[in-house]
């Protein structure tokens, strides 16, 4: 539908320099230079153009603190839209510029944030994995910290596709006895004796992990089971080789990674399945090695593959590269495998979603989340300890405003989501269960996931991504982003920021990723309603999901970067202020 400009002497003076942005994205005409150039660019535009409204279904749009819920192809709503674009003062806001005032950030607070949750991981293990006690607890520490600072509180829990680890896992392999036990045959039972067996031992964490909903096995020496090399796991032939028996894959990528090389472990009757990592962290870590790392699989494809199910008697274990090889070098020497794994994976697990709610003018709803779970076998300092810490100590921040600038004109959320490294459970039952709520009312998720930034700068750079599918909170950000190189000369030069919108399709290159916990609020609200979110990552992280990732290397004040740079934006939003 095309709707005629408004007359040329139209004044953009009134607009923000975001909404200005707004205008010139949809125009297709450059968005730099300074407000003054702006409204020059728009000016001579405007008398020859029309402005051609988006043919979306439904659009939610947020102008200022006025909110346009709309059925685009309405006459009356689309005036009224671009009335209030070309002159906000209608209806009274966005005369002036707005005025950013910067919240605080205490960065030994966030670390202590930080080092509490890595206080609660395993005894053994150091992990919160979702679904166990280390994660409830650190749900419950998150709940009474948002309690204490005046939030509302409540805890959800839901149950969900979930994978429990009884015990720690076992790899060995032994040669036996050239001669077997006193000139016996050489038998795999040989080695149970350990009588002149050479047994070597593979550590669990370091050497191998479990990897996201692995089955249960107890194969012994006894049983001379064969290691059979997949090569990258693309010839069928290989795997029909492997019926019956463990299976080792080099890679793996080329078949769709962990998804791809369970379910084909599942179509050919493996008894094992394992993966060595030679493309990952290789050489950062470990100088020598390529670390194994944790992944999950894509449930519900597996179970699609599968009859419905998940196989729950073939364990799946991710090596390092220098334990794969020699695994390999061993078997071919006659060694044989002891693997033992203790999982139940075919039951629903709860997980925790604490969260503080600080009510406002209005239900229009801004939430801020972060995951606390981590992967099972570490702390998990970086992933996600960083983001969590960064929730509460912004959540302690607006709560130091709120009580200085009274009730905002929004209600803010500051929630944690269980079960992401999984599957984004924790944030998709949320999301599921408060979908009409969340499609009417929801103006604004942020997402904090690895908004870290590694504390060795000088050798692993200083870089955070800041991405939205929106424009206008996006190019606000910008804005925002100006005002605190100014404001926090002592922060914000040290690190480079970069801002991306991506406001295309899912799936498409252009549009946001389905990685993490902002996905679930732009993609899986009903009615065809698509969120706006902002989501910060960071930089440096060579130990992603691995054992490494602890406190040694955490740098709390990179978390200042977000917890300043958005905070100040909820503030501006919900205590608007303009010069």
């Amino acid at each position: 539908m095309l709707i005629p400009p408004m007359s040329e002497d139209t004044s953009f003076d009134s607009m923000t320099v975001a909404q200005l942005k707004v205008l010139l994205e949809e125009k297709g005409l450059s968005k730099s230079g300074k407000k003054s150039e702006l409204i020059e660019r728009l000016n001579s535009n405007v008398a020859q153009n029309t402005i051609e409204l988006s043919s979306s279904v439904w659009t939610r749009t947020v102008i200022g603190q006025f909110n346009l819920a709309q059925t685009v192809g309405s006459v009356a709503a689309a005036l009224l839209l671009v009335l209030v674009l070309f002159n906000p003062s209608i209806l009274g806001f966005g005369e002036d510029e707005p005025v950013y005032e910067p919240i605080g950030f205490d960065a030994s607070q966030t670390r202590w944030y930080a080092q509490e949750l890595v206080n609660l991981g395993h005894p053994e293990w150091e992990g919160r994995m979702s679904g166990s006690a280390e994660e409830a607890a650190g749900a419950q520490m998150i709940l009474d910290n948002l309690t204490e600072m005046g939030y509302s509180p409540q805890l959800n829990t839901y149950p969900v596709p979930m994978f429990a680890i009884n015990s720690a896992p076992i790899i060995a392999m032994c040669q036996p006895p050239a001669g077997g036990i006193f000139g016996g045959p050489v038998t795999g039972a040989s080695c149970n004796s350990g009588v002149g067996a050479q047994i070597t031992t593979f550590e669990h964490r370091t050497d191998f992990v479990l990897q996201g909903y692995s089955g249960s096995a107890d194969i012994q020496f006894g049983q001379e089971m064969e290691l059979i090399d997949l090569d990258d796991g693309t010839v069928d032939s290989l795997w029909s080789e492997a019926s019956g028996k463990v299976g080792i894959v080099r890679g793996g990528n080329s078949i769709d990674g962990n998804t791809g090389i369970y379910i084909k472990a599942a179509e050919f009757g493996l008894a094992a399945i394992l993966r060595i990592n030679n493309q990952s962290n290789c050489g950062q870590i470990e100088s020598d090695d390529c670390v194994p790392i944790f992944k999950s699989i894509r449930v519900d494809d597996m179970k699609a593959a599968n009859s419905g199910s998940i196989p729950e008697n073939i364990p799946f274990i991710a090596v390092s590269n220098n334990t794969g090889n020699q695994m390999l070098e061993l078997a071919s020497q006659g060694a044989f495998l002891r693997l033992f794994s203790d999982v139940d994976n075919a039951g629903d697990i709860a997980v925790s979603v604490p969260c503080g709610t600080l009510y406002g003018k209005s239900e229009d709803l801004i939430i801020v989340g972060a995951h606390h779970d981590t992967v099972y076998h570490a702390q998990g300092a970086v992933d996600d300890t960083s983001g969590t810490a960064t929730v509460l100590e912004m959540a302690r921040q607006i709560a130091i405003v709120a009580n200085e600038s009274g009730t905002p004109e929004y209600t803010i959320r500051f929630c944690t989501w269980g079960g992401e490294e999984e599957g984004l459970w924790g944030s998709k039952a949320y999301v599921g269960a408060n979908a009409n709520d969340l499609a009417r009312n929801l103006r604004l998720y942020i997402n904090l996931d690895m908004n870290h930034v590694d504390i060795d700068i000088a050798n692993r750079g200083n870089s955070l991504r800041f991405f939205s599918n929106s424009a206008q909170d996006i190019n606000a950000m910008e804005d925002v982003l100006e005002v605190l190189e100014k404001e926090r000369p002592d922060l914000f030069p040290k690190y480079t920021v970069s801002t991306d919108l991506l406001a295309g399709e899912r799936g498409e290159p252009d549009g946001m990723p389905y990685n993490s916990d902002h996905a679930p609020f732009v993609y899986d609200l009903p009615d065809g309603v698509t969120g706006n979110a902002l989501v910060c990552y960071g930089s440096g992280s060579y130990e992603y999901h691995t054992y490494a990732d602890t406190m040694d290397r955490f740098n709390e004040e990179s978390l200042g970067v977000s917890v300043i740079a958005y905070g100040t934006y909820i503030r501006h939003l919900a205590w608007p202020v303009f010069g």
